[in-house]
């Protein structure tokens, strides 16, 4: 569950369901139905609940976006159940979201454990193994990296890149045991899982050894920090945009405004348990 909104007939809920978020609609009287979804015709996508400040209305606004299609309203007939296109973000340059294809994969990681993968190329692109490919992950604080529309990527991929986000435990896309199998003394899986990423893309012909790019920022960079150590191998390039890699002195230093609050997401490394677990992924 992340977000639901009332109306005088209608209970209108955001979930989750294997990393996507979905809207559901649900009858207020209990002899009406069980209510349906709306339906999204992409593999991977972002929707959620928009603003609805009416309530006493059968419409329901909704945002909608993909790695193609740029951030979308909609008006929502709760009844009827048709939409209506309300705005769309514009994009310059000629842009057609028909020029793209977005795919969503499933990596298996060392335990088995299936790493959803949103995947963003050009139409007509060659799977040979021959692309260059950014691969992009977070995988902290629960956050959440879902498959939205960004304008500067198309500058990549109408060059030939392949774009992917790796939705790793750490995050929460997965509901909230995705969180806590990414942090604290599960903080290795956000790692493991990224690699393993790497690793399918690679095995899916998608790129290889010499054209993968890893990129992430602050929390994010930590992860670009400690798979650059783990496999040096494995990227051509690592982009870590303000990368957090020193978390064993960061977190004894009290001072420090945010240590304490961070305790929750690394450990307290006063404790010889979450000392002796940091210093075997702390980039520095």
């Amino acid at each position: 569950l992340g977000d639901f909104e009332l109306f005088k007939n209608h209970l209108v809920v955001e979930e989750r369901a294997r990393g996507l978020t979905q809207i559901r609609v649900l009858p207020m009287s209990p002899w009406s139905g069980a209510g349906h979804y709306l339906e999204f015709d992409e593999p991977a996508y972002r929707a959620g609940l928009g603003a609805n400040p009416e309530f006493d209305t059968a419409t329901l606004r909704f945002e909608y976006t993909s790695m193609k299609t740029p951030l979308t309203i909609y008006d929502y007939d709760m009844n009827s159940r048709a939409r209506k296109l309300m705005k769309q973000e514009t994009v310059l340059g000629g842009f057609d979201p028909g020029n793209y294809v977005t795919e969503r994969l499933y990596a298996p990681a060392a335990d088995g454990v299936q790493i959803p993968l949103s995947v963003l190329y050009r139409k007509g692109l060659k799977r040979d193994g021959g692309n260059p490919l950014v691969l992009y992950g977070y995988g902290s604080y629960g956050l959440s990296i879902d498959a939205a529309f960004a304008s500067p990527r198309l500058s990549l991929v109408d060059r030939g890149f392949v774009f992917a986000i790796a939705h790793v435990r750490g995050g929460q896309e997965l509901g909230r045991q995705w969180y806590d199998n990414g942090k604290l003394l599960n903080k290795r899986n956000t790692f493991t899982d990224f690699i393993a990423c790497a690793e399918f893309l690679i095995e899916q012909r998608f790129s290889n050894k010499d054209k993968l790019f890893a990129m992430g920022r602050s929390a994010g960079g930590l992860l670009m920090g400690a798979v650059s150590n783990l496999r040096p191998d494995l990227f051509k390039g690592v982009v870590a945009e303000v990368p957090f890699v020193d978390v064993v002195t960061t977190m004894l230093d009290a001072s420090i405004p945010l240590t304490a609050g961070e305790y929750d997401e690394w450990g307290n490394p006063n404790d010889k348990q979450f000392y002796d677990y940091m210093w075997t992924y702390s980039p520095y």
